[in-house]
């Protein structure tokens, strides 16, 4: 039994380790695919792609979608005419969604074009490639989709964009609980977001915490918590941030945790951890008291409770 066990977490072991250098292969023909691309090597594309590969866009004009088809022959020749213009085409890939099964593979990746003399953003959207492995043990491109639009594009400067809107959305939303401003606190949580206390008990869904909480948000003063060293951390899509943050509480320094999302632009909460922070050196009186149900005022007190757990 043992033996059988260690055996199959090789195998796992082994399994993973091939699928990880297959996926840094795949990426690494999409990566030479747009260094080529940049470097207008029409002979390296060339080679990067299966003979019939076509290559599609998806958009729509004057309301109505359409889909536009490229035959390889005709991409290369267009490729041609760039290099003859000196035209700059800078397509910056921001992520890489690999999936794989035996000799198929698909790649989803966000961009934003940059194009002309100045390199000006031209648009931005998503590619889908499709991946077949050769006769040769090579991977070729057989198909590329893509979309295009000219909002809500990432750039270099999107990163900064969030950090500061996170910052805002984090910052309003513990002023919101310190003048309890219910709806300000509340608005800045998804639906389904999740709000973690200190207590084991207290895990909230946002309405849930709404309610248990209307006590607290009739008050001048919900809860004030004041924050600082806050670090904070973004997905490649730049579409989900997680941070963690010390706080300043009544209850003493405790840290904060979570996760944030961003839909249509707008950034919001959809989990939130509060932790009481205690010292290793103190972690075995802390258990003690969590034992004894809390520190009893007085030594009699804290006799009569050990009695009385002993009964």
């Amino acid at each position: 039994m043992k033996y059988n066990l260690i055996f199959t977490l090789l195998i796992a072991l082994w399994s993973n380790a091939i699928q990880a250098q297959s996926k840094g292969e795949i990426r690494k023909v999409i990566d030479n695919f747009f260094v080529a691309m940049e470097a207008k090597d029409t002979i390296a594309l060339d080679q990067l792609m299966h003979d019939q590969c076509v290559l599609f866009t998806t958009l729509t004009q004057n309301g109505t979608p359409k889909i536009q088809a490229v035959p390889k022959a005709s991409f290369l020749t267009f490729m041609k005419r760039v290099i003859a213009k000196k035209y700059v085409y800078d397509e910056r890939l921001w992520n890489y969604d690999i999936s794989q099964d035996d000799n198929l593979a698909i790649v989803w990746t966000e961009y934003t074009m940059f194009t002309g003399a100045t390199n000006q953003l031209s648009h931005c959207g998503v590619n889908v490639f499709t991946l077949g492995k050769s006769e040769k043990g090579t991977w070729l491109i057989t198909n590329i989709t893509d979309t295009r639009r000219k909002e809500n594009c990432i750039t270099e400067e999107t990163v900064v964009e969030n950090k500061g809107m996170v910052e805002n959305v984090l910052n309003h939303w513990h002023e919101a609980s310190a003048t309890a401003d219910a709806d300000a606190f509340f608005g800045a949580m998804t639906e389904d977001g999740i709000y973690l206390g200190t207590d084991a008990s207290e895990r909230w869904l946002r309405d849930e915490l709404r309610e248990w909480s209307k006590f607290a948000f009739e008050r001048d003063t919900a809860w004030a918590f004041t924050a600082s060293k806050r670090e904070i951390y973004f997905s490649n899509n730049q579409k989900t941030a997680w941070f963690e943050e010390m706080l300043d509480t009544q209850m003493g320094t405790c840290r904060g945790s979570g996760v944030l999302v961003k839909k249509d632009g707008v950034w919001k909460i959809k989990h939130y951890d509060l932790a009481i922070m205690v010292p290793n050196d103190l972690v075995k009186d802390f258990k003690k008291l969590v034992a004894m149900g809390g520190l009893p005022k007085s030594k009699k007190e804290q006799r009569a409770a050990r009695r009385k757990k002993k009964k």
